[in-house]
């Protein structure tokens, strides 16, 4: 029971306990390193998760004010490094940590987020090669998405000058830099396709930390981009630097002068061709020409044309010995031709059966028509027909013996 101290209540007693760890120099300000668990977001936009190593977990809350400032995704199993206070929650009695900061472990927090939205949006297919635009060859309009006091818009219009000056720049002012600066070139990107004010779309600035470049970074620039019917170019800064919307462009340019380079052919290069292309021309048509004018001289020369009458004579002359060659074999094939109806004629007037009734025979009918070949074939009595050489006679059948 109690010894003679002052009784108090739970809620006092926490906060008292709160009160000491306030106290604390240490515990208001802490760095720990550990691992997400439990990472929940709720609608009022606080942050609540679990820190925890291999033995301890340590309960932690993100207020919304310092949870806007995230500039990446939060998961469970991530390793971070998060800075806050030690502090007694009243109501539960339990200490928690109260978080001012969270970076991943390892990396920086943007880089982390570059990552994660690198991640994301290659999963989602905007980064696949069959969705890119194929660049015009010979662009009338080109809109430069840039701020205009920026060197990057200089180097793209010089560029553009000298390279293909037939090329009309408009220029769509953004901020490439801050808060503002992501909605600004998404909106100026959907401008310019709404109105279709150009063949092309540059969008870039000049070099920088990642954080000046992070506006190109962004979601919303990135799909912009990607929805974009109007070829784009992106040209972020220098070589090195690579950002998502140098992914997600039609293409990707070095820096902003490149991409005046690959926005344009060189118009001193063009001419070259063309010059190239003419004088190879000339000399084609020069060729056909001579070989043209080499056959008309061939054709001039020849004889039909020199001297038509002598074509004719020969053709005339050609016209007789084919007329005698022709008649020469018609004689040929007509005494041939009897020869074969003479020889044809003796071999049938042999077989013919009045050559055979002139050699005494006869040649003997029935009644009925049919030959008699043998006696069996009539009966006495019968009226035959016998056909002689010249004539035929009629007979009666008085016996027939049998031989």
């Amino acid at each position: 029971m109690n010894s003679g101290g002052r009784v108090v209540g739970v809620t006092e007693l926490n906060e008292y306990i709160k009160s000491l760890f306030d106290a604390d120099e240490p515990l208001s300000a802490v760095c720990v390193r550990g691992e997400l668990s439990n990472y929940k977001t709720y609608p009022s936009g606080h942050h609540y998760f679990t820190l925890k190593d291999q033995n301890s977990s340590l309960r932690c809350v993100f207020f919304k004010r310092d949870a806007s400032g995230l500039r990446f995704r939060p998961e469970n199993g991530m390793g971070v490094v998060v800075f806050g206070r030690v502090s007694v929650y009243p109501r539960d009695g339990a200490y928690q940590l109260y978080v001012s900061e969270l970076s991943p472990d390892g990396v920086g927090d943007l880089h982390a987020a570059y990552e994660q939205m690198k991640e994301k949006l290659l999963a989602e297919g905007l980064f696949d090669r069959e969705h890119k635009k194929q660049l015009p060859a010979f662009p009338e309009r080109i809109a430069v998405i840039t701020s205009p006091a920026g060197a990057a818009v200089r180097d793209i219009i010089r560029v553009l000058g000298v390279r293909w000056p037939l090329a009309r720049v408009k220029v769509l002012p953004a901020r490439v830099q801050g808060a503002e600066a992501p909605s600004e070139i998404a909106d100026a990107i959907r401008y310019a396709n709404a109105n279709s004010v150009a063949d092309l779309i540059i969008t870039g600035r000049g070099g920088g930390s990642i954080e000046d470049l992070w506006a190109y970074n962004d979601e919303r620039v990135a799909r912009a981009i990607f929805a974009s019917e109007i070829p784009v170019i992106s040209a972020v800064g220098h070589e090195p630097d690579v950002t998502i919307s140098d992914f997600v462009a039609d293409a990707r340019a070095a820096t902003p002068s490149n991409a005046a380079e690959l926005a344009a052919p060189d118009m001193s290069e063009i001419r070259g061709r063309l010059a190239s292309l003419e004088l190879r021309a000339a000399q084609a048509l020069r060729r056909v020409l001579s070989a043209r004018r080499a056959r008309l001289d061939a054709l001039a020369s020849r004889r039909c044309l020199t001297d038509p009458m002598s074509y004719i004579d020969d053709k005339r002359q050609l016209a007789d010995i084919t007329r005698e060659r022709l008649a020469t074999a018609a004689a040929f094939t007509l005494h041939r031709g009897r020869e074969r109806f003479a020889r044809a004629a003796a071999s049938l007037d042999a077989l013919s059966p009045l050559k055979v009734l002139g050699r005494g025979y006869a040649i003997v009918r029935a009644p009925a028509g049919s030959i008699v070949k043998a006696s069996s074939d009539v009966a006495p009595g019968d009226i035959i027909t016998v056909r002689l050489q010249k004539d035929e006679m009629k007979c009666r059948v008085c016996e027939s013996e049998i031989a």
